[in-house]
């Protein structure tokens, strides 16, 4: 291969901060509001999120599994980045546990995201069991 046969790749957006804003912004936010604007800012506009059980379409769709998810699990549960996030062409993943202060990594898991102009369009959510439970 020649110098002429490579393409310079376009700029990255930072994909750890993408990712990182969507767990705090949108997972971590209780204000159903501020949820609602963080997607809107984050998201394309009809975004997918594939969940182990279900298939998620569209911005409200994902602002409202998030705020049921912080409902059911309690007023001290949160989600917590590992690390930074990877990624390149259009593609991130970050890692992340999740739990309560006396339980902080109830869950376990990774978001992996097809990234376009900067957003989110799918996102594709791994979850394990913590080892203890």
């Amino acid at each position: 291969m020649t110098d002429t046969d490579t393409t310079s790749p376009a700029v990255e957006p930072d994909y750890g901060a993408l990712l990182r804003a969507n767990l705090e912004r949108v997972f971590n936010e209780r204000d159903a509001a501020l949820r609602d604007a963080a997607v809107a800012d984050l998201y394309v506009t009809d975004p997918i999120m594939y969940e182990p059980d279900a298939i998620v379409e569209g911005r409200q769709a994902i602002s409202d599994i998030a705020g049921k998810l912080l409902t059911n699990f309690g007023p001290d549960f949160t989600f917590v980045p590992e690390g930074r996030g990877l990624g390149h062409h259009g593609m991130a993943t970050l890692r992340w546990h999740a739990g309560t202060p006396s339980n902080p990594a109830t869950v376990l898991g990774a978001d992996t995201a097809e990234i376009i102009d900067g957003r989110i369009a799918r996102l594709w959510v791994l979850l394990d069991l913590a080892p203890n439970n």
